[in-house]
């Protein structure tokens, strides 16, 4: 089943006034659930605007959205409904931190949703787990926080809520390496361990690469690719046209190919180059 699809959406701001502007045109898109589908296209390129259209927070100018086969704004009276199954972290949530402690901040999704004082409790300690915020942290001002705790713990908010879909907006923009691992490889163990699914919108191509099941290219608001990491990766040079950059080891086993040292641009991870390297002398070993 898919947990969420765009039928014919488009979306336009401004319609009527000089600075009139389609941000999306005619999307037609199914996401299934159980997977991680990333996203990423240039500035611009009507991601963010996929974001909020995926719970409510903007309606589409033409077209549905559909949370498990149905339109999410059937009843726009309970739109706040949709929001507490499909969680969103923007980029930089650090800055929508507001409550006096940690834990009061990651227990207010939660809170709203009418759940009994235990059942708060075991949504921040194991958000806080998933996002590596330790529990002597949750007594503490956010703004005590550094820049990295305060992500964490803005995420873990949107974790805390328990969504069936989790969206999250350049998770880890900014960050140093190892703030990266820690955020996304905890993120990657919720979604694991949950089953849901999730979106990651993200300029990384290689986190796009490494951790996604999915990727849905997306170019001046329409969508440009879409398909599996592999199928994707089959077709490497096309993603230059969408004025993206590649992983590294990619654009290596392309100039490979260029020199007729092999058949393969598909190769996305560290991981996989390993294999098809090994592959490789061994077949120059028996010539």
């Amino acid at each position: 089943m898919n947990a969420l699809s765009f039928v014919n959406v488009s979306v336009v701001y401004g319609e009527g006034t000089p600075f009139r502007k389609v941000a999306l045109d005619n999307i037609n898109i199914d996401f299934p659930s159980g997977e991680i589908i990333g996203i990423i296209g240039h500035t611009g390129s009507g991601k963010s605007t996929l974001a909020m259209l995926s719970n409510g927070l903007l309606k589409p100018t033409e077209g549905k959205i559909l949370l498990y086969q149905k339109d999410i704004w059937e009843k726009p009276k309970e739109i706040s409904k949709v929001r507490y199954k499909v969680g969103i972290a923007f980029q930089y949530p650090e800055y929508q931190l507001f409550e006096e402690t940690v834990y009061k901040d990651i227990a207010f999704g939660p809170k709203n949703m009418g759940l009994s004082d235990e059942e708060i409790e075991n949504r921040v300690l194991n958000a806080a787990r998933f996002c590596g915020i330790d529990e002597n942290m949750l007594k503490k001002s956010p703004f005590e926080l550094s820049g990295g705790q305060k992500r964490r713990a803005a995420i873990a908010g949107v974790v805390a809520m328990d969504p069936q879909i989790l969206v999250l907006d350049e998770p880890a923009a900014g960050l140093d390496p190892r703030g990266r691992e820690e955020i996304l490889g905890g993120l990657i163990s919720y979604q694991r361990q949950k089953g849901s699914t999730m979106v990651l919108i993200s300029h990384s191509m290689e986190d796009i690469a490494k951790l996604c099941d999915r990727i849905l290219v997306l170019k001046n608001g329409s969508v440009y690719m879409y398909g599996t990491v592999k199928d994707v990766f089959m077709q490497a040079e096309r993603l230059f046209g969408a004025s993206l950059d590649l992983p590294q080891i990619t654009k290596l086993f392309i100039e490979l190919k260029k020199r007729n040292l092999t058949e393969n641009t598909d190769v996305y991870t560290v991981k996989y180059a390993k294999k098809e390297v090994a592959k490789l002398l061994g077949q120059n070993t028996e010539q």
